[in-house]
């Protein structure tokens, strides 16, 4: 599961800025009533840093748990990391949480997988317990990108739209929020991202697409970028 090996997605990103953090976790604590006895699961944590925050921010009795494939060297020390399959994990891990995060990483998996995943974090959940899957907003998307970029974006907010349709049904009763973040960013920074890889949507271009495509945000943006990064969230509560 997760196979797609994302090494960039929160590395000297906005996604890895304390302002986006902080953010985030302001929403996040607006959705949800923690404490400092709060278990908590990042499934696909990248670096930890947003679950590391919130460890701080509440002052977590136990270390929070971070799930990823990449064990990367500058990894949040406030988390217990574990480099492992979430189902894996589930399955044989006895704990249960108060929350669950699946964040930007659920597009990764085919429909299948992704009914057994929500169906075992679901489960895992303490009374009163929620899960929080969010993904890329599907309509009104300001993420800046070349054309076989864009091309390769619809092609996955299709799918993710799919996704959240097929969550819905299967989850009824599960609430819908949305997440915003203004983004400030230099052109240059930017285009270092993409030559990073820093999305999914890009893994799999040719150096030469890459270059490409760093040249036609070279022509079309002005030195500082600015758009909104949006997200859906989906919170299943047990």
């Amino acid at each position: 599961m997760l196979k797609k090996n994302i090494k960039n997605w929160d590395n000297k990103t906005w996604l890895s800025s304390n302002k986006y953090i902080q953010s985030f976790n302001v929403f996040l604590l607006r959705q949800i009533k923690l404490n400092r006895n709060s278990q908590i699961l990042d499934i696909g944590c990248g670096r930890g840093k947003i679950l590391g925050s919130l460890s701080s921010t509440l002052k977590l009795k136990n270390r929070p748990t971070g799930i990823d494939i990449e064990r990367h060297q500058d990894r949040d020390k406030r988390i217990i990391f574990k480099k492992i399959d979430a189902i894996e994990y589930l399955k044989k891990d006895k704990k249960n949480f108060d929350l669950i995060l699946i964040k930007q990483t659920i597009h990764l998996l085919n429909l299948k997988k992704i009914k057994k995943l929500i169906t075992l974090c679901n489960s895992k959940l303490n009374h009163g317990g929620k899960l929080f899957i969010l993904t890329l907003k599907t309509s009104q998307n300001e993420i800046p990108t070349f054309l076989l970029m864009k091309k390769k974006l619809n092609e996955s907010l299709k799918r993710d739209k799919k996704i959240i349709r097929f969550i819905s049904q299967q989850y009824p009763q599960i609430k819908k929020k949305e997440f915003s973040f203004r983004v400030k960013i230099s052109k240059n920074k930017y285009k270092e991202m993409i030559k990073n890889r820093y999305i999914s949507i890009i893994l799999n271009f040719s150096v030469q697409e890459i270059s490409k495509g760093i040249n036609e945000i070279n022509s079309n943006y002005e030195k500082t970028i600015n758009f909104k990064d949006k997200l859906i969230c989906l919170i299943l509560e047990k």
